[in-house]
């Protein structure tokens, strides 16, 4: 396998990518925060989404596509309005108490959410996060050796990339969970909504002036 990868670069990326990862951004706001209002296992689907959303993301930047977004300024800021317009929409939604991503009455309503729907979410969220498009074209290239097999170089990447990102979406969806269940004990449904939407309508703002 030494032909196919530098495993010093490899011991040096899983670290790097890890502290990335697990730093508070849209895609882990949206998972801790579905962990509380649908569980972790339906937050399951919006993961899948997500992952797919990027790989996709990491693989483009890769041959190139991002720099294009980079090098227009305007591009760039269109993409991150979107993202944050997105990520307000669903905070307002879960402030009023609507939409299917807001706490129901009883659990039964919010088993209703759609996999799809869900796996969707995560998918659009990682493909309108201009910062994740920014940040795989300034660090995937350094740990990429001209010396040795591009693809085979970037699957592995890629697999370490997805393989952390779910450890991560899973730690923050579970600390959801927790969240939910302490709160519960002290709070009603809307109230928890409320926390919840705020969290997505914080990381929204910070997304557009970020």
């Amino acid at each position: 396998m030494d032909n196919f990868i530098n495993f010093t670069l490899l011991s040096v990326f899983i670290p790097t990518f890890f502290f990335v990862s697990i730093t508070p951004g849209m895609c882990m706001t949206l998972s801790m925060t579905m962990g509380m209002t649908i569980g972790v296992k339906r937050a399951l689907h919006f993961m899948w989404g997500e992952l797919i959303g990027v790989a996709l993301v990491a693989s483009a930047s890769v041959i190139g596509v991002a720099s294009i977004m980079l090098k227009n300024p305007s591009l760039f800021v269109a993409f991150k309005l979107l993202g944050g317009a997105y990520l307000l929409f669903l905070g307002v939604q879960m402030w009023l108490s609507k939409g299917k991503m807001a706490m129901g009455e009883s659990n039964h309503q919010l088993h209703n959410s759609n996999a799809i729907g869900l796996a969707s979410q995560g998918f659009i969220t990682a493909i309108a996060n201009p910062k994740g498009w920014a940040f795989f074209i300034a660090l995937l290239p350094p740990f990429i050796s001209p010396d040795l097999p591009l693809f085979s170089q970037v699957s592995i990447l890629i697999v370490m990339i997805l393989v952390i990102e779910f450890i991560c979406l899973l730690i923050y969806a579970t600390g959801g969970k927790k969240l939910n269940t302490l709160l519960q004990k002290r709070t009603n449904v809307k109230t928890l909504n409320r926390i919840a939407g705020s969290m997505m309508m914080g990381i929204a703002v910070w997304l557009a002036i970020g």
